[in-house]
């Protein structure tokens, strides 16, 4: 660029101290008008490079930050790093390389880009499986609920139907409860059996064969005998009992004999003795004991279809 001023310079001079024809002198002035378009056009270019060096000597700068901010003790940091710097260096070499780093790092980014949209792809594939497997759990959901619903019906219309057959006995004899999906029928020691007796008196078998009568066709439903005593000790009783567990077990086994005789399967009835052991009243008193002393005969419905959800869920 340097040259080319001089060279526009001593041309000047020559015109001013030296004789020369009008043609010559035209040519020089159209010559001089040339020189300086393209020292116009080269400055435009050098100022369009040093603009884009000013650019790019930013990104390196902004990049060479960032890298120092990494732990200067990690290996690939460091390689990065004293990459970044020769990078750096060669980045004023010549606008041609400049050319070919921009062609390269548009290539980086299209394949970038060709990543992304893979991977874009791949995830609305994984949220459309998630969305089929998500209306499937819903489903199951449905019927699971639908389930429970027709459980929980079918307990309470259990329950009605033995409060209704049961309906003649007093309420202080027995009562009739849903709790935790299941029918508990309690009868109270003074309904069945006298004191320390194994043998059911007859009002109390009568109200356990209206009892087996009312339950005679529920196939889907089976039946828990569980006798219960109070916490005081007990001798040698008739029956062979020894204590309150024997006692139990002993008064739950004839209430299922009855049962049973009254045509309730004896597959369908499993006979328990609790003892003292599960009362539904605390303390020593006569009352709380009285209250322990009892026999629960409690009545689950089948939960085969629910179970069958649970299983392939």
């Amino acid at each position: 660029m340097n040259f080319k001023t001089f060279t526009i310079y001593s041309l000047a001079c020559t015109l001013l101290f030296s004789c020369v024809t009008r043609k010559k002198y035209d040519d020089l002035t159209q010559k001089k008008s040339r020189l300086e378009t393209e020292k116009a056009e080269c400055d435009g270019v050098l100022q369009s490079l040093s603009a884009e060096k000013e650019r790019l000597n930013d990104q390196i700068e902004k990049l060479t930050v960032e890298n120092t901010a990494l732990k200067k003790d990690s290996t690939e940091t460091g390689i990065f790093l004293r990459t970044s710097q020769r990078n750096y260096a060669h980045l004023n070499e010549t606008y041609e390389k400049l050319l070919k780093n921009q062609d390269r790092l548009q290539s980086n980014s299209a394949a970038e880009l060709s990543r992304r949209e893979r991977d874009l792809l791949s995830s609305e594939k994984q949220i459309n499986e998630l969305k089929g497997d998500l209306s499937l759990r819903e489903e199951k959901l449905k019927e699971l609920e639908k389930v429970l619903a027709d459980k929980d019906k079918a307990v309470n219309e259990l329950k009605d139907r033995v409060s209704k057959a049961l309906l003649n006995f007093k309420e202080k004899d027995l009562t009739v409860n849903v709790k935790n999906g299941k029918v508990y029928v309690s009868l109270n020691e003074q309904l069945l059996f006298k004191s320390g007796s194994t043998e059911v008196d007859p009002k109390g078998a009568e109200a356990l064969k209206t009892l087996s009568t009312a339950l005679k066709n529920q196939d889907d439903v089976s039946v828990t005998v569980e006798g219960h005593t109070d916490d005081v000790p007990v001798g040698k009783l008739a029956g062979g009992a020894k204590d309150n567990w024997d006692l139990s077990v002993l008064r739950a086994t004839s209430i299922t004999k009855i049962l049973v005789a009254a045509g309730l399967s004896p597959s369908k009835v499993v006979p328990s003795g609790r003892g003292e052991f599960s009362p539904v009243a605390e303390g020593k008193t006569a009352e709380a004991r009285q209250k322990n002393r009892r026999t629960e005969i409690i009545l689950t419905p089948k939960l085969d279809e629910l179970f069958r959800l649970l299983d392939n869920k």
